[in-house]
């Protein structure tokens, strides 16, 4: 029997699995690793921690399914979007890359935005606006703040390209990951020679860029020596994170939405043509389907604020889930399923690491409003959980009034396996939620890419359909659905109401 690989190089950990030609999950295994915050609102890794955390997956999934490293006919990889690693002449790297959720750039998306001749000049150039986030903005902050550093760079690779590096030895992209640099000319999938221009930086510190399912490179001796793979095995594209765990779910078809609600919370929509919003409030990239778009909303920390919440408040309830053997999100959301849809007038705002849709502000903040001495800790919680969703309504009514169509939406990650949070979802989004067979997201969605690229589907639809099912539906409640547009609105005058407060906070601190 056949197998793929997808390999994830998400920001906590790498998860790799083991995929067999008809799409049946063989193993998973997942191994972490540590971030940095060596200044506030700064976030670094060290791309090692990646490569010998794929080493140690890759052989770990084949050990615990008894399968061959021969067995492997393809590899696709996924990872955490926007990072950034700087590499010598001999490919060795020269500093910790700089991570998506990293809030340091805001003077460079400004000088980006003045070089491209406004923000709707910018748009227009490459489908989105500067955000802190991006790539193009960090490679402008080394220049600027690390000469030294960038007069050493010979490449500049995205988290997942960088495992492809020490996998083939082939400096490689592709569109959708490439798309969230902001040096992509999103229309046409390959890099803007016009912004790099003017921005000054040289086309050849790039990779080279491919579509998502084509075959990129081929394991080399040396990395089929230290993976337990075979050399020669096919690397496909693969693709951002977003995109290819929206492969994952099956959304490669107008009218097909993903909320996912991870560390980030994610509004996903397939596009067949190039859909934009002239105020840059969402993103719109090229899709891990070859020749298709994306439009994404993108909510910081939608699930990172439960886990903040779990972390920073909770660890009675941690310790009480460790005697138990149960989760501990388990024991909260239990404790706010009991309070009142609206937590007692209590809202949270989940800007713990700045905010990108809809407001693409770094200095906005996280904070509960309205409470008083009636609230208890279960509100609290209940009060965070809304707070991220009411944001990932945010996104969704903006892709919506863009004319995308929402027919289906496909919930994935921790607020999937909830069936709270999928209730909640479902009562302030307004519609249905639907959950999926797989739930391994963008390490499947990579899986099924390396199949199409060496020949076991023909297309990524094909692939999706021939794998992915829907299973359940959580319907809205009516009087749920009718408090919920209630007290929306009231959630987004919050932001609008302390928005400058946020930035006089940022300063001083």
């Amino acid at each position: 029997m056949g197998y793929l690989l997808g390999i994830d190089i998400g920001t906590s950990g790498t998860k790799t699995l083991l995929v067999t030609t008809k799409g049946r999950i063989a193993a998973s295994v997942t191994v972490e690793y540590p971030a940095y915050a060596p200044k506030p609102a700064w976030s670094e890794q060290v791309p090692e921690d990646w490569w010998q955390a794929a080493i140690a997956s890759i052989r770990a999934v084949l050990k615990k399914a008894k399968v061959k490293g021969a067995n492997v006919t393809g590899l696709g990889l996924s990872g955490q979007m926007h990072g950034s690693v700087f590499l010598d002449k001999a490919g060795k790297v020269l500093r910790r890359a700089i991570l998506w959720n990293d809030q340091r750039t805001g003077a460079e998306c400004e000088a980006i935005t003045r070089a491209a001749g406004g923000r709707k000049q910018l748009i227009r150039m490459v489908a989105n606006p500067a955000l802190t986030g991006f790539t193009a903005p960090k490679i402008l902050w080394v220049r600027t703040h690390e000469p030294r550093v960038y007069a050493k760079t010979a490449k500049i690779l995205l988290p997942k390209d960088y495992v492809r590096y020490r996998l083939t030895g082939e400096f490689a992209t592709e569109v959708s990951d490439a798309s969230g640099t902001l040096l992509l000319d999103v229309r046409r999938r390959r890099w803007s020679t016009k912004l790099l221009g003017l921005l000054k930086i040289d086309r050849d510190l790039l990779p080279e860029v491919y579509e998502s399912q084509e075959v990129s490179g081929c394991l080399t001796a040396e990395a089929a020596k230290v993976t337990g793979l075979a050399a020669g095995t096919p690397v496909v594209g693969g693709g951002g994170d977003q995109a290819a765990g929206a492969v994952g779910g099956g959304i490669v078809r107008r009218g097909a939405i993903s909320a996912t609600l991870g560390t980030s919370g994610v509004v996903f929509a397939h596009a067949d043509t190039v859909e934009t919003d002239p105020e840059g409030r969402v993103h719109t990239f090229c899709h891990a389907v070859e020749g298709k778009w994306h439009v994404m909303g993108v909510v910081l920390a939608a699930g990172g604020s439960l886990q903040w919440f779990r972390n920073t408040l909770c660890q009675d309830l941690v310790r009480k889930a460790k005697r138990e053997k149960v989760d501990p999100y388990e024991l909260i959301t239990a404790a706010a399923a009991k309070v009142a849809p609206g937590s007692d007038g209590l809202y949270f705002l989940p800007y713990l690491t700045g905010e990108r849709t809809p407001h693409a502000d770094p200095s906005a903040r996280a904070a509960w409003v309205g409470l008083s001495n009636m609230h208890t800790r279960a509100h609290m919680a209940r009060a965070v959980m809304e707070g991220a969703t009411y944001a990932m309504r945010d996104c969704l009514e903006i892709i919506t009034r863009m004319g995308v169509p929402v027919r289906e939406i496909r919930v994935a990650g921790g607020g999937a396996r909830s069936p709270f949070w999928r209730s909640l979802q479902a009562d302030i989004y307004r519609k249905p939620v639907w959950t999926v067979s797989s739930e391994e997201g963008p390490a499947y969605g990579v899986a099924l890419l390396a199949g199409v690229g060496t020949g076991v589907w023909k297309s990524v639809p094909e692939a999706c359909d021939a794998t992915i099912r829907t299973l359940q539906a959580t319907k809205p409640t009516r009087k749920h659905v009718k408090r919920y547009d209630a007290l929306y609105p009231e959630y987004g005058q919050l932001y609008r109401s302390l928005k400058a407060d946020f930035a006089r906070i940022a300063a001083l601190a």
